[in-house]
């Protein structure tokens, strides 16, 4: 008695495999990948290098920094403000609005809500710098 029992050629399963693979390809390409939230961390550096250039940075009159200048008196930073917002308007990319608050008083824009924010404080002998990044 002969033993009948169906087989599949080699060929049609090497295709149906192939076939299975490119919609595979295929369904990872038209769904895609969920991306991770790299914009906080981002955000955080523009604004934690924002400060560390106002740390750093040459007195325009009198004072050891411009950021001991801004934050002196309640007198100085009005005479400063206007300075400040153009120094860290030129210092972020033209895509970042930013707000700082010191002391005396803030500098920027208002923080929408809902919105991702980057945030760096700096701790000086004059009181504390805030400065808060977020993508316009």
């Amino acid at each position: 008695m002969r033993d009948s029992r169906g087989q599949l050629s080699l060929s049609t399963v090497e295709a149906g495999i192939g076939v299975l693979f490119i919609l595979a390809v295929t369904m990872g390409f038209a769904m895609g990948v969920p991306s991770p939230n790299a914009s906080e961390p981002q955000l955080n550096a523009y604004a934690s290098d924002t400060a560390t250039v106002l740390v750093n940075g040459r007195p325009r009159h009198q004072g050891a920094t411009r950021l001991t200048e801004v934050l002196q008196s309640n007198r100085s930073f009005t005479r400063e403000h206007a300075a400040l917002r153009r120094r860290v308007d030129r210092i972020l990319p033209d895509n970042l609005l930013f707000r700082v608050r010191t002391p005396y008083g803030t500098v920027g824009y208002r923080k929408p809500a809902g919105v991702t924010v980057g945030v760096a404080t700096v701790a000086t002998t004059r009181g504390k710098l805030t400065i808060w990044v977020w993508y316009a």
